[in-house]
């Protein structure tokens, strides 16, 4: 699948395009995991400016405003039935639907009645521990078979699906696993060392079980979405999958 990209011109490596990056482009159509991207005030083109150039948008299902909080991996198949039908191709969509729901059906079977570790989901930058709580990504570690020690019912992930917390917070929910997006293998390894440095007492670091997973594979509309729940769930359920 990346083969099929590898000619397409990349306007920014290191986040969304600027508005100029992108209304330079001249694209027909802009597809975005979130709101994030439109936002003006950020630098980014707003969907009024896209519309006012003529460029039609299109937000994936689980990063809309309103599921960002409640969006879920399945979601990712609405996007994909309204895109074989935006451009045409539902005959392309149909396979890819077909596998997702399979390949999440599998995970389903392989850790149906099996007790569930508890799992915190964090993302480090430096020294500073962001944990979510909701959302898509939430909603991937339930779905892999892990009990989430962050909730969509906890005050801090009232309005957004992920917050600061001191490293105090996080040592005291002592999760049997911590999962964590990275952005590159220097990003991996900083946030390893980080978590064994400061939390050598925690069951997550003392039984080896720090879970890195592509950033990429957590933004909403990716078909990552689906494959990261298996990832995360031969981590969390090695004896499942053994056979």
């Amino acid at each position: 699948m990346a083969g099929l990209a590898a000619d397409v011109p990349v306007l920014s490596e290191s986040g969304p395009p600027s508005r100029e990056q992108l209304l330079n482009a001249k694209p027909d159509f802009v597809f975005s995991p979130t709101m994030y991207e439109f936002t003006a005030e950020q630098g980014f083109a707003s969907l009024e400016q896209l519309k006012e150039a003529g460029v039609a948008a299109y937000v994936a299902t689980g990063g809309c405003a309103e599921r960002r909080m409640k969006g879920t991996v399945e979601d990712v198949f609405t996007n994909l039935e309204n895109l074989g039908r935006i451009f045409a191709v539902p005959d392309k969509a149909a396979p890819l639907i077909e596998k997702g729901k399979a390949d999440l059906a599998a995970v389903d079977k392989a850790v149906a009645d099996r007790a569930e570790p508890t799992v915190a989901q964090v993302y480090l930058e430096g020294t500073t521990v962001t944990a979510i709580g909701a959302g898509i990504e939430y909603d991937i570690i339930r779905r892999a078979g892990g009990d989430n020690v962050f909730s969509p019912e906890d005050p801090q992930f009232a309005k957004f699906f992920a917050a600061q917390i001191t490293p105090e917070a996080l040592a005291a929910s002592n999760p049997a696993a911590i999962v964590f997006a990275v952005n590159s293998p220097e990003h991996q390894q900083a946030t390893i060392d980080y978590l064994t440095r400061t939390f050598p007492d925690m069951t997550a670091v003392r039984e080896q079980r720090l879970i890195p997973i592509d950033a990429a594979d957590t933004y909403p509309g990716t078909l990552g979405n689906v494959s990261v729940v298996r990832e995360i769930a031969e981590r969390l359920h090695p004896d499942a999958f053994t056979s």
